[in-house]
């Protein structure tokens, strides 16, 4: 390549870790803790609910649970303080988020080999800036990122898919695009927006929700974990780590 490499960024969920398999598995167990505690319903019904509810709210919602059991009748929890049964589910939730709340070990390792180069690494992720740090600082992922190369939709006023989030990262640290890579699994939000302004991207196209999602334009690599995208920025960029 003709313009050096100088900072590789990531997308977080579906990215860094699987946010489809870890939600699923929190949530159930959120479900199941809120039964024991006497919500006298069906498992599936209650998953449907809650599925409801996160489509209506969003995912960033900080009160699932809350929304869920107003949507029961209070014949099904008859006799129980309804705070006790939404703090049943919520502590499931953050249990299951202490233990099983991991990165991929692909990623993980190839983060901690290139954090021995001389490129920034960084993030720019959707969401909300407590809740995506968290998930940053729990995974340990920040020991390898560029303590100012973390960028956060909800901190800094811009979303995903707008270009204008891409474009203030480079501006914040001094970045040509053409010089700066992004790594992401949605297409829509992570491929087309940093195309449009010359930046490099790589699809990670492991599995989520946006496998089969395609986008309106192509990116530079497509690879399936970790250890691809290595290869590609050793063959590509001359990245030795």
């Amino acid at each position: 390549m003709s313009t050096p490499l100088k900072g590789i960024f990531f997308d977080v969920d579906d990215t860094l870790y699987s946010t489809s398999e870890f939600s699923e598995l929190a949530r159930s167990q959120a479900l199941d803790s809120m039964i024991a505690a006497g919500l006298a319903v069906d498992k599936s019904v209650l998953q449907e609910e809650l599925e409801e509810v996160i489509a209506e709210f969003t995912s960033n919602y900080e009160h699932h649970f809350d929304k869920l059991l107003l949507r029961i009748p209070k014949r099904f929890y008859r006799g129980i303080n309804s705070a006790i049964i939404v703090a049943a589910g919520v502590i499931a939730y953050h249990e299951t988020k202490i233990r099983r709340l991991a990165p991929y070990e692909d990623a993980i390792e190839v983060l901690r080999l290139l954090s021995k180069s001389n490129l920034i690494l960084g993030v720019v992720t959707e969401g909300l800036e407590v809740k995506q740090a968290e998930k940053l600082v729990r995974m340990r992922i920040n020991q390898y990122l560029s303590a100012n190369a973390i960028f956060i939709s909800n901190q800094i006023g811009i979303s995903k898919p707008n270009p204008k989030i891409y474009q203030r990262v480079c501006s914040d640290l001094n970045l040509k695009p053409a010089e700066t890579m992004y790594v992401g699994d949605n297409p829509l939000h992570d491929v087309d927006p940093p195309n449009q302004i010359g930046m490099i991207t790589v699809r990670m196209r492991r599995g989520g929700k946006y496998y089969n999602t395609e986008g309106k334009t192509t990116p530079a690599r497509e690879v399936q974990n970790f250890w691809d995208l290595l290869d590609y920025l050793r063959q590509e960029f001359g990245i030795q780590v």
